[in-house]
């Protein structure tokens, strides 16, 4: 059997990096985890290729030398497997699509010929065997959520590690909380399942072999759901790293109840973690209540912000417009908070409804969905896929302002410098080739050809790295690499005269 596995192209967003990549000479921002790991699964004997869509174009020959196309995308990628499958279609090329995509928007995809609809581990190994046999069904769904000690290695060698950024692995899946908006318990359920410290070294070993050196997201959506397994897991990586002469960088995504535990924020540093995905939502303590959000309700947001920056996590932070509670001030006080707290890479996003989630079904209930969303909730055309409490033209307009806001240059330095005076760096920078040269585009780049403004703001930042906070200087420039792709998003300064 031949198997071509595709990933999609996504859209670009907030966390496409598209501009940033420009400028560290990479392609694209991950590997695609999932497919790797579904390669994994697949018989030995059978033949496999894989077409990143992001690092390079999908051709026909490929279409034609494959019995089936195997397909995993996210929701931000759907326009992308719309022509993927129209395509395969066109060609006599039967589908099987996978993916959250897929859970949410099965019934967009009438073309596909198989859909595998939930975990990977409990439905893939059935469904091989039929189709092996010829007697696979259309659909493939299962909501058991199996133990990870079953979860293969990564097939590392079906793509090229150095077009990404970034490498990924994954520790564990699921999340205890239950926030009205999110989809992640419903697609991994409440119980946090982890791998085991021996397994995650493996993992690790593999990337190392294949030469990787540098950056490695742990791609949990709560990497501290189950706090006691991550200690265990922390202890073998700091040996790990202590071993291999410490090859890696980490960050990941948690809980804001990582400030309440001094021990893991020291762990994680350690390990060589720097910095960390918060999901802050809102200074707004009604709305937290709306969402179900218990866990931001029980502590400072602004205190625990500082506290886990001054243990050296940079804290990126998601934070979302448009609930019911939100009074007339939201916007302004969605970027006093981001800029007083130093957040830098502040994800702020309009609410959004997705299929299956506590939040679509009370909407449904309510008679007030409109439509289903795009998967980019920082766009305002395809999020607030509901009808609102407060003025909906009112909404799209202070978004776009608050964005506006804070990735103007001026902000941004503002917040880089607030960020720089709570952070107190203590994981040993791991630099690669590739750094010096993202390094010199920088200065070439956002030093000489940006605009005026934003060359400013540039210099001013890195004369505060280098003459007051060297020990800050690679995050500074991630975060100067970082701003100059937000700004293309957002800002509405921006332009493309500068040539990058």
């Amino acid at each position: 059997m031949k198997i071509l596995l595709v990933y999609p192209q996504v859209s670009e967003t907030f966390w496409s990096f598209r501009h940033a990549l420009k400028l560290a000479g990479r392609k694209a921002a991950f590997p695609p985890l999932g497919l790797l790991t579904v390669s994994a699964l697949l018989p030995a004997h059978w033949e496999r290729r894989l077409v990143d869509m992001n690092v390079q174009p999908l051709e026909d020959r490929l279409i034609r030398w494959a019995d089936y196309v195997f397909v995993s995308a996210m929701i931000a990628q759907r326009k992308s497997t719309q022509e993927v499958v129209a395509r395969c279609k066109a060609l006599g090329v039967p589908v099987v699509g996978g993916g959250p995509l897929f859970y949410g928007y099965a019934q967009d995809f009438p073309e596909v010929d198989h859909l595998v609809i939930g975990e990977g581990e409990a439905i893939i190994p059935e469904f091989l065997q039929d189709l092996e046999a010829g007697t696979a069904r259309r659909i493939y769904r299962s909501d058991l959520h199996p133990p990870l000690d079953s979860t293969p290695l990564p097939h590392w060698d079906l793509i090229r590690l150095n077009q990404y950024a970034s490498m990924a692995v994954q520790y564990s899946r699921g999340c205890p909380y239950n926030c009205e908006f999110c989809d992640i318990i419903v697609l991994n359920g409440r119980r946090p399942r982890t791998k085991s410290p021996e397994q995650m070294i493996l993992e690790l070993e593999a990337l190392h072999r294949r030469k990787w050196r540098g950056s490695v997201f742990i791609v949990d959506d709560n990497f501290i759901g189950n706090k006691s397994r991550v200690k265990e897991v922390l202890e073998e990586i700091i040996r790990w790293q202590e071993r291999m002469g410490r090859k890696f960088s980490f960050y990941t995504e948690a809980s804001v109840d990582l400030a309440d535990d001094p021990e893991l924020m020291d762990l994680m540093v350690r390990a060589g973690f720097n910095k960390v995905f918060l999901g802050l939502e809102t200074p707004e303590p009604e709305s937290l209540k709306e969402c179900g959000k218990v866990q931001n309700l029980r502590r400072s947001l602004d205190e625990s912000v500082r506290i886990i920056q001054n243990h050296g996590l940079a804290v990126m932070g998601g934070f979302i417009i448009g609930f019911d509670s939100d009074p007339p001030d939201i916007f302004q006080r969605q970027v006093q908070f981001v800029q007083s707290t130093g957040v830098v890479t502040a994800m702020i996003g309009l609410l959004t409804a997705v299929p299956e989630t506590r939040l679509y079904k009370r909407l449904e209930r309510e008679g007030r969905l409109l439509f289903k969303a795009s998967g980019d909730n920082t766009s305002t055309e395809g999020t607030l896929n509901f009808v609102p409490k407060m003025d909906r033209e009112k909404i799209l307009e202070g978004y776009r302002w608050v964005m506006d806001t804070i990735y103007s240059p001026q902000m941004y330095y503002e917040r880089i410098k607030a960020f720089l005076e709570s952070y107190q760096p203590r994981a040993k920078a791991v630099l690669e080739k590739n750094d010096l040269v993202t390094l010199l585009r920088t200065l070439w780049y956002l030093g000489v050809r940006d605009s005026k403004e934003a060359r400013a703001c540039y210099w001013k930042a890195m004369k505060d790295a280098l003459f007051h906070y060297r020990k800050s200087l690679a995050d500074v420039v991630t975060m100067l690499v970082y701003g100059y792709h937000f700004r293309k998003l957002f800002w509405s300064g921006s332009s493309e005269e500068s040539g990058t």
